[in-house]
């Protein structure tokens, strides 16, 4: 049923998987009780179990209540026939009587087979979330496995966890094939059906974080400082950085020599734009930076919280905008400001100078 050599194949499980060989026994115990309970108490009646591991051995008991008048004869015993086992016994006392069951050592292997598998599944499953639930915010290297409607499936650490990549997550544009290595940023790790699940993500303004982190030692170091990211994958991303040590180019060593950085960055985001821009604790002054790559003339705080009207040379306002106002945009993500942009024409019909006064002079 039981042998030595099934107490001995649970110590090789226990080097291998790190789980004591109790943690198997305790569960193999109350499943085989159930299974037993089934098939010789019709369910009601209480039996107990006991392993031995030293004699690789497995005993079987009824356990009732003794009792001066039967209520439930599942669990109760007439004290008279109780002392026939054992005279010392008295009313509320529990008496356990041994028998051997026939035919239970096809259940006993199958119970103790699914017992087994579901510990191991468990402490892999524990393990695996237990690596993982420190990663999220950080960028690692994933295999594409499997691609499921529009999910993509990313192979993570040694095979036991998921990545899942969603629709949203992915860079449009960007095209995932099976065996593919992939980069990708962890959003969130969460306990799932089939285990630790990962949320990984391509799209998100953390990945160029993490990407500048990996390529910029600066940054690593905390000398330069990401202060915000927007982002439209696939398209462009803005960055803006700033060093608190003057003596520090900051977007030069974001760049790197002869825009090897930046370009590896580039490379990985496959062709993505990056603008990176100098962070300003003055807001006005930051924002002309953030429309970058266009020129700005001046930028002038309106009415209202955080809005700005930023003007730019008539033949620069398409740049300042950008395609479909995706230049506009990021910069307004980037400010958190809302900013009107204006031509120089348009500005001075509105009766709108443009002198360095009443506002901040762009580069």
């Amino acid at each position: 049923m039981i042998n030595k050599d099934f107490f001995l194949a649970l110590e090789d499980l226990e080097k291998e998987k790190g789980i004591p060989q109790g943690v198997f026994l305790a569960a193999l115990e109350n499943a085989l009780n159930s299974a037993c309970k089934k098939q010789f108490a019709g369910g009601s009646g209480t039996v107990e179990i006991k392993l031995n591991p030293e004699k690789g051995s497995m005993e079987f008991f009824t356990v009732r209540n003794v009792v001066e008048e039967i209520v439930d004869p599942e669990t109760d015993i007439l004290l008279e026939d109780a002392q026939k086992i054992k005279k010392s016994c008295k009313v509320g006392d529990r008496i356990s009587e041994k028998f051997v069951p026939k035919d239970f050592s096809r259940i006993a292997a199958q119970t103790a087979k699914q017992v087994i598998l579901q510990k191991i599944r468990e402490t892999e499953h524990d393990a695996a979330m237990s690596e993982f639930s420190n990663k999220e915010g950080e960028l690692l290297v994933g295999v594409v496995r499997k691609i499921d409607a529009k999910n993509v499936y990313v192979e993570l650490g040694k095979g036991q966890v998921e990545g899942l990549m969603l629709p949203s997550d992915q860079v449009p544009g960007e095209t995932y094939n099976v065996n593919d290595k992939i980069k990708v940023f962890v959003k969130r790790v969460k306990s799932g059906y089939r285990g630790a699940q990962v949320l990984v993500s391509r799209s998100s303004p953390g990945l160029v974080r993490k990407l500048f982190e990996e390529e910029v030692p600066e940054i690593k170091q905390g000398t330069v400082i990401i202060k915000e990211v927007s982002r439209e994958a696939g398209g462009r991303t803005k960055m803006a950085i700033y060093s608190e040590d003057e003596r520090v180019d900051a977007i030069g060593a974001c760049v790197g020599n002869k825009g090897a950085r930046v370009n590896a960055v580039v490379e990985e985001l496959r062709g993505e734009k990056i603008d990176i821009v100098p962070w300003s604790e003055n807001p006005l002054e930051f924002i002309a930076k953030a429309l970058s790559p266009a020129k700005v003339i001046s930028v002038t705080q309106l009415d209202g919280e955080k809005t700005a009207m930023a003007v730019v040379p008539d033949d620069k306002l398409s740049l300042a905008i950008g395609k479909d106002g995706q230049n506009a945009r990021l910069a307004v993500r980037l400010t958190g400001w809302k900013i009107d942009v204006k031509s120089q024409s348009a500005a001075a019909k509105l009766g709108i100078t443009t002198e360095a006064e009443d506002g901040v002079e762009g580069e």
